[in-house]
């Protein structure tokens, strides 16, 4: 069977794009590779799953295109380019000569144009057409032979057809779906539709008509105020399904194209690969063969020992070797957090000597801490796990009985996890939004972020949200964290990790600590079940709200500095300012309010966002956004001049030093910018609060093994750290503890560590 493969080149590369926005890859030079990593191996993925017998990647001109020509405003809404991209356009078509597939652009005319010419001339050749793209446009184009390929959010693709696509949209046939682009409009096009009428209206009335001029045709059996509408916009209509139109008429022919698939060249592959650092994709060009048996024998046999050793030697490093390779990574993570190591660069060891502040974070901080994590590693956590097995039960039982009151709201059984199933019942059935969008993979969206949106309008979306949260803490923690134990030592041994996040803070890995819902009522069950070894006590230490008073220190606030230094209650005292009333008028609400907006301020929460953390209109976030403003006037100006500083840099900086680059703060594209501004707020933060708690196990690890005390470090998590300590070293323990977190830094305002003992992290807590 002959086979097609048109790959829809921007759309693809802004998908991948996208994808890493949080965290950018980065190779060793500093250079953002996201757009080139995530086609390559998107690329790849479709020659494995379709192993098409032709090629060919689409991609728009430089210059305007018919569609421009006609109407100035097309796609004139869209913000620049993001540099990154641009960048990575010629990379991606050097990527594509490499491995022998045409690249295709047509001046006058889009990749969606050349798309749907050749697929329809490749159709009346007795081809299956494969359209990989994730733009809904494209499902005008669909026949029994030609299909759109678009990639999942969760991964892998969805195969659609007429059927799927009639479904999708409630179409009866797939060519409507240009009559639904020109009533509804398309805002990423800028393409205007008919003014007041959305998909379901627009839907509705394709069923009704059958096609946009039937309608325009019939326009008397239409009611009210949607009659004005069409009837004074029909010109725009018939436009808008104009500029929606895929044309199937560019002046390319598939038989002058050579679009046969090619063997790759694989050594400009490797080359480019090497270039751009894609370890994973380099391997895949060169799959490690099964080496042949060796004819030599075992000491019984013959084979000598030596032999053996030198075989196992590249698999096994010494010692220190691993130290060595460790501190060449705490070199490179230093310089550049966000750089992906790379073993066969030398990192430049002149250029941390060179920054006196980077030199004392590797020598005094991070060099020390890597025995220390060493040894809380070795000390390993002790997990009751009987205790974990009746949280089972109980939780179980609490997930059951959510279940069944879900199924009694709902009127009906349903799989709670099936999103599909559970939009379905929200919007379909219950009619619980107007506004219900679908996802990318056809099926309403029923992210967090959507039910906490519309949380209010039935009791059942809260329960769905409750169950979902139930389910994962069960699945992820409570029955897995047993599998995690060491037989031979009865405990659980995480891997710190000391070179991965861009904040500088420590993450963990076979188990992930760092992520337990510790906090939360049900949370508590798994600190429960964490206990110390016999004869021992759980001593557990964390900074008071470190985070506020590194915001209260930058920002020079004498207000919230002030606060702290009397002690009181931030969140009560911030609800006061915010409210103007004396602090013993502060109501449970309105702490509530100022503690999702103190801690909001800091990642740049915006008024969405915060109403619907808040579960409030739109213009009370505002409001308490610009009275917290108003209240505390300097951190305003802190966030300022901290977006500022980085423009000017290049980079965000802690207060010892630490630095995140953020090269797209100078970004034309707004949305690329905005992250980069919001790194630049929350990076020194959230950066200087990982430095302190570093200090302080550093200092903590020295007092305890210079005073030859039995206790030990055995987790940390975010800004916590919990000990295994000796019954009659208790109190040693936590004098040291608390003095060396509370002084290990001297800032405008005091910290505070909390402490307590039990005999479980939760008693301790």
């Amino acid at each position: 069977m002959k086979t097609l493969l048109l790959i829809d080149a921007y759309a693809m590369i802004y998908r991948a794009y996208y994808a890493f926005i949080r965290a950018p890859r980065m190779n060793s030079k500093g250079e953002n590779t996201s757009a080139v990593y995530g086609f390559a191996t998107t690329l790849d993925d479709l020659l494995r799953r379709l192993k098409p017998t032709h090629i060919a990647v689409a991609f728009d001109p430089h210059g305007p295109t018919f569609r421009h020509e006609a109407y100035e405003a097309y796609k004139a809404q869209r913000e620049e380019t993001p540099e990154d991209i641009r960048r990575a356009v010629p990379i991606i078509k050097r990527l594509l000569q490499a491995m022998n597939i045409p690249a295709i652009e047509v001046d006058g005319f889009e990749a969606d144009d050349v798309i749907g010419t050749l697929a329809k001339q490749a159709e009346q050749q007795d081809f299956v057409v494969f359209m990989a793209t994730p733009d809904k446009d494209y499902g005008q184009l669909v026949t029994d032979r030609i299909f759109m390929y678009r990639p999942r959010h969760t991964g892998g693709f969805e195969q659609l057809g007429p059927k799927e696509v009639c479904e999708k949209y409630g179409l009866h046939n797939q060519s409507q779906v240009i009559d639904l682009l020109g009533l509804m409009g398309d805002a990423s096009d800028n393409i205007p539709g008919c003014k007041g009428v959305g998909e379901k209206t627009a839907v509705q009335l394709l069923q009704q008509f059958g096609s946009i001029d039937n309608m325009l045709a019939n326009t008397d059996q239409l009611r009210g105020a949607l009659q004005q509408k069409v009837q004074t916009q029909a010109e725009q209509i018939r436009f808008s399904r104009f500029l929606a139109t895929i044309r199937t008429d560019v002046p390319i022919r598939m038989e002058s194209l050579d679009l046969a698939k090619k063997d790759a060249d694989i050594e400009a592959l490797t080359r480019l690969y090497q270039e751009l650092e894609f370890t994973s994709l380099l391997k895949k060009l060169s799959p490690a063969q099964d080496p042949a048996p060796k004819k030599t024998k075992t000491a019984a046999q013959g084979l000598t020992l030596d032999l053996f050793a030198e075989e196992v030697a590249p698999v096994i490093k010494s010692p220190e070797e691993e130290r060595r390779e460790q501190e060449a990574r705490l070199c490179s993570y230093l310089l550049n957090p966000e750089v992906a190591f790379n073993p066969a660069v030398e990192p430049n060891w002149e250029a941390l000597k060179a920054d006196a502040n980077l030199w004392a974070l590797y020598e005094e901080v991070e060099l020390p801490l890597m025995s220390v994590l060493r040894e809380m590693e070795e000390a390993g956590v002790r997990i009751d796990v009987a205790k974990l097995k009746e949280a089972e039960h109980q939780l179980t039982a609490e997930l059951e009985a959510l279940e069944q009151e879900i199924y009694t709201m709902a009127g009906t059984t349903l799989n709670i996890n099936s999103p599909r199933q559970v939009g379905d019942l929200l919007f379909e059935t219950m009619h619980l939004s107007d506004k219900a969008k679908k996802s990318k993979t056809g099926q309403y969206s029923t992210s967090e972020e959507v039910l906490l949106g519309i949380k209010d309008r039935h009791p059942i979306v809260g329960k769905i949200l409750d169950y979902r949260e139930l389910k994962k803490l069960i699945s992820t923690y409570v029955t897995s964290l047993p599998g995690y134990i060491n037989p031979q030592t009865g405990k659980i041994h995480t891997t710190y990790n000391q070179t991965v996040t861009a904040t500088g803070r420590l993450s963990s890995s076979n188990p992930n600590l760092q992520n337990l819902p510790i906090r939360s009522e049900r949370g508590k069950l798994i600190r429960e079940a964490v206990i110390p070894d016999p004869g021992c006590l759980f001593l557990s230490a964390d900074y008071s709200q470190i985070e506020l008073r590194l915001l209260a220190h930058f920002s020079g606030d004498e207000h919230m500095q002030e606060a702290f230094r009397q002690g009181q209650d931030i969140h009560a005292a911030t609800a006061a300012k915010i409210f103007r009333i004396p602090i013993e008028q502060v109501t449970a609400d309105q702490r509530r309010r100022a503690k999702t907006a103190n801690f909001g301020i800091i990642y740049g929460i915006s008024a969405f966002g915060l109403s619907q953390q808040l579960d409030c209109s739109r213009a009370e976030a505002k409001a308490l956004i610009d009275g917290y403003f108003e209240a505390f006037p300097r951190v305003v100006d802190y966030i300022e001049s901290q977006k500022q500083k980085a423009r000017e840099k290049g980079y965000a900086e802690t207060l010892f030093g630490r630095r995140r680059y953020l090269p797209d703060i100078l970004s034309q594209n707004a949305t690329v910018r905005s992250f980069a501004e919001r790194n630049a707020v929350n990076a020194p933060i959230q950066g200087t609060a990982a430095d302190i708690i570093k200090m302080a196990m550093v200092s903590i690890s020295r007092r305890l093994h210079m005073e030859q005390l039995r206790a030990q470090m055995i987790m940390q998590v975010h800004d916590e750290l919990n000990f295994n300590v000796p019954e009659d070293e208790v109190e040693r323990v936590r004098e040291i503890v608390v003095g060396e977190m509370q002084h290990v830094v001297h800032l405008s305002i005091p910290l505070i560590a909390d402490c307590g003992v039990g005999n479980n992290w939760l008693e301790a807590h």
